[in-house]
């Protein structure tokens, strides 16, 4: 197990290292994005998946058997995206998260992983007995 963690993170690595550079960004709201790399990848990040995924850490993240576990938003939206430097942008969900920097490397490693790490999130949803749908209020 602990093996497969050290390859996990020797791919992100390798990923972020090898990023090719970003040609277009385009923000679709308010469910995704679009961006395409010098390479030719290109990739369309649903609102849900950038969300879940943050580079930030905030409140409404769940702790659950030591896992950080963002569940309930599944129509969550891109309200807005702020550029940050040459490297990023700063996106706003209309869950109020803004914290969370998404660099274009970032945005690579999240479409050249998406299918896996999508996966494993709802693996880790019904682990735990959680939702992609927001709880009723």
């Amino acid at each position: 197990m602990a093996n497969c963690a050290i390859q996990r993170v020797c791919r992100s690595i390798q990923t972020a290292a090898t990023a090719p550079r970003l040609t277009r960004f385009a923000l679709r709201p308010p469910k995704s994005i679009e961006v395409e790399f010098a390479n030719g990848s290109a990739f369309n990040l649903p609102s849900e998946f950038l969300r879940v995924y943050s580079p930030a850490a905030d409140s409404k993240i769940r702790s659950v058997g030591g896992e950080k576990v963002i569940f309930g938003r599944r129509h969550v939206g891109i309200m807005s995206a702020e550029p940050v430097g040459n490297y990023g942008v700063r996106l706003v969900f209309d869950d109020l998260h803004k914290t969370g920097i998404y660099t274009w490397d970032y945005f690579y490693h999240l479409g050249t992983n998406k299918f896996p790490l999508m996966k494993n999130y709802i693996k880790t949803l019904k682990k735990h007995g959680l939702s992609r749908d927001p709880r009723a209020k």
